[in-house]
């Protein structure tokens, strides 16, 4: 591997046959760990992997036919309790706005 200069960076170059045999693909993160004065380990980070399959599994399946209604989910939402007090303060901000012009 050879360690180039990339614009205020510097970037290992890969050969080809090391990135097929591991795998690799353009643009994956991976993780240095100092293991010595001179020595050091490159380890693929599997974060943001495992955050998306994570994400995955909470996803749900729609009803056959469901349609996403914007409207319908405002009105959802200020129908419910978090709504309500929402739409108070912004009341509460309302009538002090109108105080302070008298």
């Amino acid at each position: 591997m050879k360690l180039a200069k990339w614009g205020n960076s510097f970037a290992f170059r890969v050969p080809a046959e090391l990135m097929k045999k591991m795998n690799l693909t353009p643009n994956e993160e991976f993780l240095f760990r100092q293991t010595g004065e001179d020595s050091f380990e490159i380890i693929r980070d599997r974060r943001r992997q495992e955050a998306l399959e994570a994400i995955r599994k909470l996803a749900r399946p729609l009803p056959p036919g469901y349609k996403f209604n914007r409207d319908e989910i405002y009105d959802r939402y200020e129908r419910s309790l978090l709504g309500r007090q929402q739409s108070n303060i912004e009341s509460k901000l309302e009538s002090n706005q109108v105080m302070e012009t008298q």
